[in-house]
């Protein structure tokens, strides 16, 4: 199983991005999937989640700006991020718990991709 993270990139304070996360492989069913974030020299920390049945929850520090969103057909989540902030800026991760042909879950992450908000 991967999880392959894209969208990531630089904008303007302001501004707006979305990111994707496709999860590949043997699958059977994937529970939760969501985002994390991580700035050198700190912990990674939950930005936003969604469970199979799409209850979601959220960092205050990005309630109201940030909305995550998933397609089970595609077993894609995404994070629509809107009014970014510089303090925004980090790797972003995304995770899945997920479900193999019957066995688990299993945690996966994903790569990383780079979010960068100039001021």
């Amino acid at each position: 199983v991967q999880l392959q993270a894209s969208g990531g990139g630089l904008v303007q304070a302001g501004g707006s991005l979305r990111l994707s996360c496709v999860a590949s492989g043997s699958i059977f069913s994937i529970n939760v999937l969501g985002w994390y974030r991580q700035v050198p020299g700190q912990q990674r920390e939950l930005v936003a989640r969604i469970t199979s049945i799409g209850r979601t929850n959220y960092a205050d520090s990005v309630k109201g700006r940030f909305t995550i969103s998933r397609d089970s057909a595609k077993n894609t989540v995404y994070l629509q991020m809107n009014s970014l902030k510089p303090e925004d800026t980090a790797v972003y991760y995304c995770n899945a718990d997920i479900i193999i042909t019957g066995v688990g879950p299993y945690e996966y992450w994903g790569q990383g991709t780079q979010v960068t908000v100039s001021s």
